[in-house]
């Protein structure tokens, strides 16, 4: 009999009592321990278990089994797996399965020995896995075994286990015992041609058949794909494959489907129809790095090396927004003089990726020459980009001048243009000016107050001291206020140096962001400040139950065409003693001009 206990819940409005029932609460609780890897959490479940006299429940330990062996602790494992008086198939299962999963593989086959020597007979589960591990180790005598086994138990009628043991030969290179399984096989699915194919296609013997009503996927044609080249003579099968693809809507572009791309450019290339290959390569709506090697090493094959090399419009924009990341302004000059040459610098979005690139990259005069160029058929991302320039640079008059141009030239505000307008008003004290702003684009252009809107709005009333005015805003915004809006407020209470804004801040966004422990670390900073030691600990110990470690902070800078990184108090660089001989004399010239408040200075 499992003992059962009663937990009260405490609610806001009302108290109830419910029947707890500790086997389903282990389970959970073993459930959890799996998804997070925790082995804490697997002895503290093992413990349990062991204290409410349930050691010799087999699902129990099924579960605690596979938990030890998820924590990489497989000799715990079979610690409670000898425990057991009685073991059924699925203890055993679990147990070679976690031997399998930490590649203790000789373990495993030592198991499985042991089982067929017991009164219990392994199931298709044991027979798939122990076969996919004969094919990883090419060990075609430990699958040999499981092949006649699988005969001896009938598990070989199974799809699932037929397909692995087919798999298994393909990978030992014995073919026809893989093609002699495969006929044999009274229900095939398409993981049944898949390996079939696979297997063909990796020995160079090419097989043509009709697959019983059976729909080729996406892993089947790229199998078949590569036996498609020109030296074999059969680059029009390729084309046929192609065509496959459009008709049965295998759509190159979704993540899955990126490397049947990949082969159909390869074949092509192969096939010398590397402009056909080209063509694909530009329909892949989505690309990563493996599409972009297939199409380089393309033209390499072909003998075009200089189309290999020679970035066009697109490529050109992709790279731009690294050179703004790393503040790398030398790297994007080169881009452009690159683009000038190439006559590529009329293109909108390219002028718009320059402008942006130049912006974040501090050189605010060579933004306003790509913008200004009357050669530029101007877009209202233009606009954006140049306003969000300004404001970057704190000058938010130039902003508003520019903005109220864009509204002259007929070109309606949309969200990005809020945002960049907003921002620079916020950036140069223009409050009256941001909030007429943001009064128009709300009631005149029917523009909806997103939370990034919102939190410019927060941000410039608190910059300005208006914390409560701002506080106010955010109980009043028409939208849930999110992390960004907490966010600018906690940025603000700093600035002016009002603590009891920013614990209140600081609380809502630990509510919105529980997982977030840059969070935790400033509010206990903010505690510390105050010297409220209590609520220190009480903080630093809510992030040691939630399991969080803030990521150290880092910076960069980019010199002679090298980049230099740093880490909050970090010592390494080479130059560090210079650099904090500088940093002090930095902060003792800011000490200076705060307590000179009528300092003047000449521009």
């Amino acid at each position: 009999m499992i003992p059962k206990t009663f937990t009260l819940i405490p609610s806001r409005y009302y108290a109830s009592a419910f029947e707890f029932d500790p086997f389903l609460a282990l389970l959970q609780f073993l459930h959890f321990s799996v998804t997070h890897k925790s082995l804490k959490l697997t002895r503290q479940s093992h413990s349990r278990i062991l204290s409410l006299g349930l050691s010799q429940n087999s699902f129990l330990a099924t579960k605690l089994i596979f938990a030890y062996a998820i924590c990489q602790h497989p000799y715990h494992s079979r610690l409670v797996f000898d425990s057991l008086q009685h073991k059924n198939v699925f203890l055993w299962n679990s147990l070679i399965n976690g031997y399998v999963k930490n590649r203790l593989y000789n373990e495993a086959f030592q198991l499985f020995n042991q089982m067929c020597s017991s009164d219990v007979l392994p199931d298709d589960f044991t027979l798939s896995t122990l076969s996919k591990v004969s094919s990883e180790l090419g060990a075609l005598f430990s699958g040999k075994s499981i092949h006649g086994k699988s005969i001896r138990t009938g598990f070989v009628s199974d799809t699932v286990v037929a397909n692995s043991i087919m798999s298994m030969y393909c990978k030992c290179g014995n073919f026809e015992e893989s093609r002699k399984v495969f006929d044999e096989m009274t229900i095939r699915n398409s993981g049944s041609w898949n390996v079939l194919i696979a297997g063909y296609a990796v020995s160079g013997i090419v097989i043509f058949m009709q697959m019983d009503e059976v729909r080729p996927d996406a892993y089947t044609i790229s199998s078949l794909l590569p036996l498609c080249d020109g030296d074999m003579g059969k680059w029009d099968y390729g084309r046929e494959l192609h065509c496959y693809i459009v008709k049965n809507e295998l759509v190159l572009g979704l993540d899955s489907d990126v490397h049947l791309g990949c082969c159909l450019i390869d074949m092509y290339s192969r096939s010398n129809k590397v402009v056909v290959g080209r063509r694909v390569f530009d329909r892949m709506k989505c690309r990563n790095v493996f599409s972009w090697t297939a199409m380089i090493n393309g033209y390499v094959e072909n003998g075009d090396s200089d189309e290999a090399l020679k970035p066009n419009r697109v490529s050109l924009v992709s790279v731009l927004p690294a050179c703004s990341s790393f503040s790398g302004l030398l790297s994007g000059r080169q881009i452009h003089g690159f683009a000038v040459r190439k006559e590529l610098n009329n293109e909108v979005s390219l002028c718009n990726a320059l402008i942006d690139m130049y912006s974040k990259c501090g050189s605010l005069d060579s933004a306003r020459r790509v913008f200004e160029d009357d050669s530029l058929c101007k877009d209202a991302i233009s606009w954006s980009s140049m306003i969000s320039g300004y404001g970057l640079h704190g000058k938010g008059q130039e902003a508003i001048l520019l903005y109220d141009k864009m509204l002259q030239a007929g070109i309606r505000p949309d969200m990005i243009t809020t945002v960049g307008i907003l921002s620079a008003c916020s950036r140069s004290g223009l409050v009256n000016e941001g909030l007429n702003i943001y009064s128009s684009v709300i009631n005149d252009y029917g523009i909806e107050p997103t939370l990034e809107i919102c939190a410019c709005i927060v941000d410039m009333l608190g910059r300005a001291g208006q914390l409560d005015r701002a506080l106010d805003f955010i109980k009043a915004m028409p939208v849930e206020p999110g992390p960004s809006v907490w966010g600018a407020l906690v940025s603000c209470s700093i600035i002016h140096g009002d603590l009891e804004m920013q614990e209140l801040a600081y609380r809502f966004l630990i509510q919105l962001e529980p997982k977030n422990p840059s969070n935790y670390v400033s509010i206990s900073n903010l505690y510390a400040s105050s010297r409220r030691w209590d609520a220190v600990a009480e903080v630093r110990r809510m992030m040691k139950d939630k399991r969080l470690r803030k990521v150290p902070g880092c910076s960069w800078i980019s010199i002679n065409n090298k980049t230099h990184r740093f880490y909050v108090a970090d010592k390494a660089h080479p130059s560090t003693t210079s650099i904090y001989n500088m940093l002090d004399d930095l902060l003792l010239t800011m000490n200076d001009a705060i307590c000179s408040p009528h300092l003047e200075t000449s521009t």
